[in-house]
């Protein structure tokens, strides 16, 4: 069985996929090239669900608590820097769905206000990324017992299910080899 860390950075391989194909669609928006509202509208789905609901709310629901009762420090250590993150990240989302919206209607400027806010939330999810998988995991995996580690992973299974639905990880997954093999591949 994986350990919880593990499993967590397997979820930051499939984020960082899609992270490359928003970059993809980035480029394409700045060049004019015609992208379909479907696109931003799974690129979407897919930080919303997978990222946010599942992959962050992992951390902050399991083991984030799990780490402070070890001991780590909330208040000005990597949690509190990890939770204002993902603040900022869902910021960057509501901001790239509101122009995805203007998009799919056709109003001038919205590519390039989806592509600014994409921009932005592709450098901090890859930054913050950066910072978990070698820092604070790091941290965790000489904190967490091997017992903990299997504890937590075994619960990362139960809260999947409850914040996404069944099914939805292969959904999601499926999803995503669609939009890597439409715009990495192009």
């Amino acid at each position: 069985m994986n350990t919880a860390t593990a499993i967590l950075r397997q979820e930051h391989d499939a984020i960082l996929r899609m992270l490359d194909v928003t970059d993809a669609i980035v480029q394409q928006l700045e060049r004019n090239q015609r992208v379909a509202p479907e696109t931003l509208a799974g690129l979407l789905e897919f930080f919303r669900l997978f990222a946010d609901r599942c992959h962050h709310g992992k951390e902050e629901d399991l083991l984030f608590p799990l780490l402070e009762r070890k001991g780590m420090a909330r208040e000005g250590g990597p949690i509190g820097v990890m939770l204002h993150e993902h603040e900022q990240g869902r910021s960057l989302v509501r901001q790239m769905g509101d122009a995805a919206d203007a998009f799919s209607n056709g109003m001038p400027g919205a590519g390039t206000r989806w592509a600014d806010a994409a921009r932005s939330y592709a450098a901090l999810l890859r930054q913050h990324i950066d910072k978990e998988n070698n820092v604070l995991f790091m941290m965790a995996e000489n904190i967490l017992s091997a017992a903990e580690q299997t504890e937590l992973a075994a619960a990362f299974e139960k809260v999947e299910e409850e914040k996404m639905g069944a099914g939805t990880r292969e959904r999601l997954h499926a999803l995503m080899d669609k939009l890597c093999a439409q715009v990495l591949s192009a």
